[in-house]
This record gives structure tokens, C-alpha cells and sequence, in this order.
């Protein structure tokens, strides 16, 4: 029995869309942003910046080529806040070793286990048949910490000590909200699932 070439193609065509090649691009971009910053410099950290610039673009983006082309996959929806959490992830964990300063470690702990905590409650609930949306406060979140990543890369380019504060700024209210919509989530949908 054969495979249908048809439907191979048409599955193929389905996995690589450009939405969701936007989105395998951002999780190939954090070797590089890595490797960049393995001996950092001003210089090295200011193209990682760059890097992580146009990977966090690419979050906007793929979201919105999928819903105006018509290209919302399965494999989309889950490839997507990966790929976040991933280029998120390892830029905090970076800017731990290079900005201990700033970025305290205790800090991006509480970040990155936030993330796994809301992670397994959706795989949970999704095994149920419950959907659970990500809310306006998350968009604000990683808003906060892609601005916090930015300011404090550019800060070891340029060192000026106002980016360095605006980045700690923007770090702690990350933080702030990655604990309360963490919270909300928890409150939300923890009595929903049968355990």
C-alpha cells in the first residue's frame, strides 16, 4: 500500500507554511544569539540584540500571516509559544551570567518556572478537551521582557546607565506579571480539571 502523494504534499505544504516557518526560525535563532554571547562584547552582545530583535519580530508576524492567509495549524499553535518560551528563555539565562547585576537569578527562576507551571496546566486541560486562551496580560509580559532582554543588551553595547535602569524596570514588571497572570490561570482553570 502506498502513500498518496497527494496528501503528502498537501501535509507538507501544511507543516512548512510561512507562519510556521517564522516560527522554527525563532528557535534557530537562539543557537546564534547563544554562540554570540558565549564570549560577549559590546559589539557581540549589539548583534545578538539584533538577533533577538528580529526573532521577537517574527512572534508578531507568524500569527499574523497565519490568521490572514488561513494558515492556523495545529502544529502553529503549538509551535509558537515554544518557540517564545525557548528565545525568551535563553536570553534570560545569558543575561543571568553577563547582567547578574540586573538580572538576578532567583528572577529568571521564578520567570522560566512560571512558564513550565502554565505549560503543564494547558497540557493538562488540553488532554480534557478544555482550551485555555492566553490572555491580554501575557501579550503585556512578554512584551516587558523582550523590552527588559533589548535595554540590557544594548546597555553593554553603549553603557549607559539609564538603559540599564530601564531595563530592571521593565524586568521587574515581567516579573510582576508573569506571577499574576500565572495566578489568574491557576485560579481559573485548576478546579476545571478532574485530577
Amino acid at each position: 500500500m502506498g502513500l498518496d502523494a497527494s496528501k503528502v504534499e498537501e501535509t507538507a505544504v501544511k507543516i512548512f507554511n510561512v507562519p510556521n516557518l517564522l516560527s522554527m526560525s525563532r528557535i534557530l535563532s537562539v543557537p546564534v544569539f547563544i554562540i554570540l554571547m558565549l564570549e560577549p562584547s559590546p559589539v557581540r552582545a549589539l548583534i545578538a540584540g539584533i538577533v533577538f530583535s528580529l526573532a521577537s519580530a517574527t512572534d508578531w508576524l507568524d500569527g499574523y500571516l497565519a490568521r490572514k492567509w488561513g494558515q492556523v495549524t495545529k502544529l502553529g499553535k503549538h509551535l509558537d509559544p515554544i518557540a517564545d518560551k525557548i528565545l525568551i528563555m535563553s536570553a534570560l539565562v545569558v543575561l543571568v551570567e553577563l547582567r547578574s547585576d540586573v538580572v538576578h537569578s532567583w528572577m529568571a527562576i521564578l520567570i522560566i518556572g512560571r512558564e513550565f507551571a502554565v505549560t503543564g496546566l494547558r497540557s493538562i486541560a488540553a488532554s480534557e478537551g478544555i482550551v485555555i486562551p492566553a490572555e491580554p496580560v501575557g501579550k503585556y509580559k512578554v512584551g516587558a521582557q523582550i523590552a527588559a532582554v533589548l535595554l540590557l543588551l544594548l546597555d553593554y553595547y553603549l553603557n549607559r546607565g539609564w538603559m540599564a535602569d530601564l531595563g530592571r524596570v521593565a524586568l521587574w514588571i515581567a516579573m510582576i506579571l508573569a506571577v499574576y497572570s500565572g495566578i489568574r490561570y491557576f485560579r481559573s482553570y485548576w478546579s476545571k480539571l478532574d485530577l
